[in-house]
């Protein structure tokens, strides 16, 4: 693993849910399937609005008595909180560890997958979003930072990871889209294992399913890339004075857009050029993309 590179993610925080009625619970709640996971591997999910909006996504791995939730460590105090008011009489306990537990990373940057890693006091398991986004890591703080010395990865910074992420179309929350403003499918979710249309029914599953069945996602988060440095996060995307969406993180010169892909391609039919910041962009879909564009159009702007 002498390629690989691993970095501590000091913006994640960690949730535990045990006990004998964690996965009945969580599985009733949010966005993906759980029920297939075997302890030490990974789900993606978001737990929603009951009009189908983003209020919190997170990693899920699965335990022998239950998960850790991988979060925005700003959104754990919040996430725990709502949880506990779905909790009811299930028997589940639900504590914040993010002061106790660190999340770290190892990843390749060609985008191949690394070997899994064995290292004492530390889990490890496969981003189920992208194989490119490697093996996400749980433990005490000094465990997850000695995995480097255990595995012979290189040292790496969160702004690495970022950028990684970034360069593989792989949104964010609170980077590239807010909390309660976006649908699953805005945000590539349903792209990326997040989303299952095979299970029951749970918080704002019938505006997705809708949107699923009936095809009408309209806004999607695509890739940006331009010839200079790209303008700050909520900087417009234009096409002339009309607003085709919203820059959302950034590198250097490639990022991420929340855009209508509707007036995307009708600029483009119009041989319109879009602008971020007064700065000439290209938009391509990601690479993992099963949607394309409205009416079979081009692949890049």
């Amino acid at each position: 693993m002498s390629d690989a590179r691993h970095a501590l993610l000091a913006s994640r925080g960690v949730l535990s849910l045990s006990g004998p009625e964690s996965l009945h619970f969580l599985n009733n709640l949010v966005t993906s399937d759980l029920e297939p996971l075997a302890p030490g591997s990974m789900g993606f999910a978001a737990l929603l609005s009951p009009q189908g909006k983003i209020l919190f996504d997170f990693l899920a791995l699965r335990t022998q008595d239950g998960f850790l939730l991988d979060v925005d460590r700003e959104s754990a105090a919040a996430l725990a909180k709502r949880l506990t008011f779905y909790r009811l009489r299930a028997k589940v306990e639900i504590a914040d560890l993010s002061d106790r537990m660190a999340v770290g990373v190892i990843w390749h940057d060609d985008g191949s997958t690394p070997e899994n890693v064995t290292a004492g006091g530390v889990m490890a398991a496969r981003d189920p979003r992208l194989p490119a986004l490697g093996l996400r890591l749980f433990g005490a703080a000094e465990a997850v930072a000695g995995v480097p010395a255990a595995c012979g990865a290189g040292a790496a910074t969160e702004a690495d990871w970022q950028a990684h992420r970034i360069r593989h179309g792989v949104p964010q929350s609170g980077a590239d889209f807010a909390l309660g403003d976006a649908f699953p499918h805005d945000v590539d979710m349903d792209q990326l294992a997040g989303v299952s249309f095979r299970k029951g029914c749970y918080v704002g599953q019938e505006i997705v399913a809708r949107m699923e069945h009936r095809s009408t996602a309209r806004r999607r988060i695509i890739q940006v890339a331009a010839d200079a440095a790209l303008p700050e996060a909520g900087t417009p995307v234009l096409a002339g004075e009309q607003q085709l969406g919203t820059l959302g993180s950034s590198t250097a010169n490639q990022g991420l857009a929340l855009v209508r892909l509707d007036k995307v391609k009708a600029a483009l039919d119009n041989g319109g050029q879009i602008t971020c910041g007064g700065l000439p962009i290209r938009l391509h879909l990601p690479a993992f993309a099963r949607f394309g564009w409205p009416d079979g159009g081009a692949a890049e702007a």
